[in-house]
């Protein structure tokens, strides 16, 4: 079972973040267990491909993106586009638990990796999407949100699966 880290209350920023960010991931996480695959690949509404297993497979990206291309500077396509096309994440047909969860904490991972890597939140990189340069500190507060947007989008989903709501 999953569970989610209590960010410290008095905690230092880049502690905290590292909190916030782990909680939202695990939140993710939560809302996928005790489903099966299909329920998983279950879609919220017609015309849209967002599932639970879509929004894992998003959020595997978004790591890669963020943390291996933007702050690590790695020349890597994404998981399952090599045009880069994110919106290929969003289609699960097909796609299971395991190879889903499994590039999804892969890349976890190696974000962690990285950012522990990094000197300081303070560490300026390149964004070509933005054409920016950005600190650690903003993929940081970025990764929250992106978290927290989409776990939003999960509780509606996992409610419409089989009626459970919260975590």
């Amino acid at each position: 079972m999953t569970t989610r880290p209590e960010p410290p209350l008095t905690g230092n920023e880049r502690d905290t973040l590292r909190a916030f960010l782990d909680f939202h991931r695990a939140t993710l996480a939560l809302k996928c267990e005790g489903l099966s695959d299909d329920e998983l690949r279950r879609r919220s509404m017609p015309p849209s491909t967002l599932s639970l297993l879509g929004l894992v497979r998003h959020m595997a990206e978004v790591e890669r993106t963020w943390f291996r291309k933007v702050v690590n500077g790695e020349d890597i396509t994404n998981v399952w586009s090599a045009a880069n096309d994110y919106q290929v994440a969003y289609d699960a047909t097909g796609a299971t638990r395991e190879s889903a969860f499994a590039a999804w904490e892969h890349e976890v991972e190696r974000a962690r990796e990285i950012e522990r890597a990094a000197e300081s939140l303070d560490v300026v990189v390149y964004q070509p999407r933005w054409e920016q340069h950005v600190s650690l500190r903003l993929v940081m507060h970025h990764m929250c949100h992106e978290y927290a947007r989409h776990n939003g989008h999960a509780d509606f989903l996992r409610e419409g699966v089989d009626g459970v709501t919260g975590v």
